[in-house]
C-alpha cells in the first residue's frame, strides 16, 4: 500500500520545474553521443592523413566506438540497478567529458583509439542511466512525450556538429581544428555534469532497496518542484541486489524474457537501420550523385533538421496514439523511406537524394525515439537499467555489421539490392511488435508498476 501511494503520487503530480531541470539535464547526454559521431565522420579525413592511416585503420575509429557502447550501456545498466541512478549519470557525464578532453589532445593513432573507447563506454552508460531515469521521474501520463523529447536533443547534437564543422573545424587549421571541436563537447559535458547535481536519486529504486524516508523525502522534493539536493548518503545496498551482472542478467532473461527479446530486437533493428543509412550515404550515395564539396556539411545539416522534425512528430503522438501503435507505424515508415531514398538515386540529381534523405531521416529518427520510451518502461525497477543496457549493447551490434554487410553487398550486387537490404533492417522492429500488439501491455498514460501487475495477472 505504501509502494502504491508514493508512485500515485509521482504520477499525479502536475507538472514543475524540477520535470524541466531533469529533462534538459538528461537530454544533453544525447546531445553529446550526436555530437560525438558526426564530428569524427566530419574530421576522419584529417586523421588518415595526420596519422597516415589507411583505410581500415580509419574505420577503426569509427567502429571501435560501438564497442565502447555495449560495454557502457550493459556494464554501467547493471551498475545503475545496483548503486543508483544519480551516482551514474553524474559520473557517466564526467567520463564522458574528462576522455573527450584527452582525446583533444591525442598525440598518436593508438592514442585515438584508446580516448575513443573509453569515451564510448561513458555514452553507452548515459543509455542505461538516462533512460531508467526518465522512466521513473516523469509523470505516467507524460512519460512517453518527455522521454522522446529528450531524445530529440540527439538531433540538436548532430546540427551542432554540423555548425561547429562549418565555422570552426573547417576554419582553423586541420592539425588544430579537430581538437578544438573535442575540447569543445567536453567543455559542454563538464558544465553539464554540475546541472545533474540537481537530480536527486529515483524514488522508485530508493523505495526497491528499503530506503522508504529517503524516497518519502525525493517525492516531497519533486511535489514542491525542487531543484537543489543535497547528495544521498551511501544506504546498504538491498541483499538480493549485491548480486553480479551475469546473475542479475540471468534473473532478467528467466522472468522476462519477451520484454527482454523486444527491447534487441528493437534496438537492433534501429541500430542497424540508422547508422547503415548514414554509412551507405557516405559510402556510396553521396560519390554517385556528385554533392559539391563546399556543400557535404550542408547536406547532412538539413537532414538533421529533418530528423528533429520527425522526432518532434513522435514526441506529440506517442501518448496519445499509444506504444503500440506508433512503433510499427514508424518502423515500417522508415523502411519505406529507404525505398524513396532508392528511387531518388535514378534520377541522378543530388537535389532529389537531398529531399530524399532528409525524409529517411525524419522517418529513421521517428522509429527509434518511439522505440526508447517503449522498452524503457517494460522493465520492473530492479531490472530497469540492467534490461535497457543489454538491449542497447545488442542494438550495437547491428550499428557495427550493417556498414559491413551494406558495403558487401553494394560492391557484390549494386546499390539497389544493399538499399532494399538496408530497409529490411526496419522490418525486423516492425515484426518485434506484432506479438507484443497482442499479448503486450500498452503502457500510454499507465503507471510503471501496474504494468508488471498486469503482466502478473496474465
Amino acid at each position: 500500500m505504501q509502494r502504491t501511494a508514493m508512485t500515485r503520487r509521482l504520477d499525479g503530480v502536475r507538472w514543475n520545474r524540477f520535470h524541466t531541470t531533469v529533462a534538459l539535464a538528461l537530454g544533453v547526454g544525447w546531445l553529446l553521443d550526436a555530437f560525438e559521431v558526426t564530428i569524427v565522420g566530419n574530421v576522419i579525413g584529417v586523421f588518415k592523413q595526420l596519422w597516415h592511416l589507411s583505410n581500415l585503420e580509419a574505420s577503426w575509429v569509427l567502429s571501435i566506438w560501438f564497442a565502447g557502447l555495449m560495454i557502457g550501456a550493459y556494464g554501467f545498466g547493471f551498475l545503475a540497478d545496483r548503486f543508483g541512478r544519480r551516482r551514474l549519470f553524474l559520473l557517466t557525464l564526467v567520463l564522458y567529458g574528462s576522455f573527450t578532453l584527452l582525446t583533444a589532445a591525442a598525440w598518436s593513432y593508438g592514442a585515438l583509439l584508446a580516448f575513443r573507447l573509453l569515451t564510448a563506454i561513458g555514452v553507452g552508460a548515459e543509455y542505461s542511466a538516462i533512460n531508467s531515469a526518465i522512466a521513473e521521474f516523469i509523470p505516467a501520463r507524460s512519460r512517453g512525450r518527455t522521454n522522446a523529447a529528450v531524445m530529440n536533443f540527439w538531433s540538436l547534437g548532430a546540427i551542432a556538429a554540423a555548425l561547429v564543422t562549418l565555422y570552426l573545424v573547417n576554419v582553423l587549421p586541420p592539425q588544430y581544428g579537430w581538437r578544438v571541436a573535442f575540447g569543445f563537447g567536453a567543455l559542454v559535458a563538464l558544465s553539464t555534469a554540475l546541472m545533474r547535481r540537481s537530480i536527486p536519486e529515483s524514488p522508485r529504486w530508493l523505495f526497491e532497496q528499503g530506503r522508504v524516508d529517503e524516497a518519502e523525502q525525493v517525492v516531497q522534493g519533486i511535489e514542491q518542484g525542487r531543484t537543489s539536493w543535497q547528495a544521498p548518503a551511501s544506504g546498504a545496498v538491498k541483499g538480493d541486489a549485491q548480486r553480479g551482472v551475469w546473475a542479475q542478467t540471468r534473473e532478467l532473461l528467466r522472468r522476462h524474457p519477451g520484454r527482454v527479446a523486444l527491447g534487441c530486437a528493437l534496438d537492433f533493428s534501429e541500430a542497424a537501420g540508422y547508422y547503415g543509412l548514414f554509412a551507405f550515404l557516405a559510402l556510396f550515395i553521396l560519390p554517385a550523385v556528385h554533392v559539391p564539396d563546399g556543400f557535404a556539411p550542408f547536406f547532412y545539416l538539413i537532414g538533421n533538421v529533418g530528423a528533429l522534425v520527425g522526432g518532434v512528430v513522435v514526441m506529440l503522438v506517442l501518448d496519445r496514439a499509444g506504444r503500440k501503435s506508433t512503433v510499427p507505424v514508424f518502423y515500417l515508415l522508415a523502411a519505406g523511406g529507404v525505398l524513396v531514398l532508392a528511387a531518388s538515386m535514378r534520377t541522378g540529381s543530388w537535389v532529389w537524394v537531398l529531399a530524399a534523405f532528409t525524409l529517411a531521416n525524419l522517418l529513421a529518427t521517428g522509429g527509434w525515439i518511439s522505440a526508447y520510451p517503449t522498452f524503457s518502461e517494460i522493465f520492473p525497477t530492479e531490472l530497469r537499467a540492467t534490461g535497457i543496457g543489454l538491449s542497447v549493447a545488442v542494438g550495437r551490434l547491428g550499428a557495427f555489421a550493417a556498414p559491413l554487410v551494406l558495403t558487401a553487398v553494394a560492391d557484390r550486387y549494386g546499390m539497389l539490392p544493399a538499399l532494399l537490404l538496408l530497409a529490411s533492417f526496419w522490418l525486423i522492429g516492425a515484426a518485434a511488435m506484432l506479438p507484443w500488439l497482442r499479448w503486450g501491455i500498452e503502457g500510454r498514460g499507465r503507471a510503471l508498476e501496474s504494468m508488471m501487475a498486469a503482466e502478473g495477472a496474465r
